[in-house]
């Protein structure tokens, strides 16, 4: 049977599953502990097969565009940051102050990986130039998201201090990849072939975390805390940012001369904001918070992005044509 236009994706579909189930049935003692450390273990093996897979001659193809990586990671990192901060005033009316502090937590992420580099193939744009990007902007915000989050949270942040927490969360995501990095000589070829096994640990591993974030977080009374208005003013902010980034990153890219394929690349590299590394990240930052407040952002903001860069990334392509 054809699926239905109305229906999302089976992976939006999986996490509104999970969250429902995290809310009716959430894990507390013992149980609670055995998720996280399953957890735990997913998102390293989902960083490590990231390392297996990422070819080193496409980094190298892309690694001399400098200006081109200098510009994502200004959006990435400066520009996403700064908007979070001035539109404050906006913003803190509709939303609650733990759902402001998700909504400048992922204003401080990295960009994603697989959809950046997706789309961008998909707009025909400047691929080795956007794996190079969107690869260097994770590795770079292992470090510089916790640094961002001591400077301008430091008072909500319920970690130990950026530098413990940059270190807590290398080895979490940072160590993997250089191990699957210096394995990809004997598996990369076979993680090549089995893409749809780093794509159920991708996918498994973000589910895994949503649902332990989401269960501590009911136990906190996440629920009676956030309304139906209060969500849709959350969907009119993360809608907000994203046109704002695009715009913006399209109108410099321009501006400075970057032809129409690295254009494409900035405008989906520097606009994305990465699921798979924040969840992981806010449970280090944030642990003992209202966690599901601070990743419920994430969540619709990784939605959003993935709708509005799909319907982007065939605009492009059918000018291209």
């Amino acid at each position: 049977m054809k699926r239905p236009r109305f229906l999302p994706d089976n992976f939006t579909l999986a996490m509104i599953v999970t969250v429902i189930a995290a809310s009716l049935f959430p894990c507390h003692g013992e149980g609670a502990v055995i998720f996280n450390n399953v957890t735990h273990v997913a998102v390293s093996l989902l960083f490590f097969l990231h390392g297996a897979k990422l070819s080193r001659e496409a980094v190298v193809a892309g690694i001399t565009h400098w200006r081109l990586h200098l510009l994502v990671l200004l959006c990435t990192f400066a520009l996403f940051p700064l908007l979070g901060l001035v539109l404050k005033p906006l913003l803190t009316p509709l939303v609650t102050p733990d759902l402001y502090l998700g909504i400048l937590f992922l204003c401080m992420l990295p960009s994603t990986v697989q959809s950046s580099i997706a789309f961008t193939a998909a707009a025909r744009g400047n691929v080795p130039a956007a794996i190079c990007s969107a690869s260097a902007s994770n590795l770079l915000g292992i470090f510089l998201t916790p640094v961002l989050v001591g400077l301008l949270t430091s008072a909500q942040m319920q970690g130990g201090s950026p530098l413990e927490s940059a270190l807590q969360i290398a080895l979490q995501l940072l160590l993997p990849f250089i191990a699957g990095q210096v394995a990809r000589r004997w598996i990369g070829g076979w993680v090549e072939r089995n893409k749809a096994l780093t794509r159920l640990v991708d996918q498994g591993s973000i589910l895994l975390v949503v649902y332990t974030a989401f269960s501590e977080a009911v136990g906190q009374g996440l629920w009676h805390e956030v309304s139906w208005a209060t969500l849709a003013g959350l969907m009119v902010i993360n809608a907000l940012l994203l046109g704002l980034v695009m715009g913006i990153s399209a109108f410099a890219a321009r501006r400075l001369g970057f032809n129409r394929e690295d254009r494409i690349a900035i405008v989906f590299c520097g606009s994305k904001k990465s699921l798979a590394s924040g969840v992981p990240m806010a449970k280090v930052l944030f642990a003992g918070g209202a966690l599901g407040a601070v990743v419920l952002p994430l969540m619709l903001f990784h939605q959003l992005q993935l709708m509005v860069c799909a319907v982007l990334a065939q605009r492009y392509a059918q000018e291209k044509d």
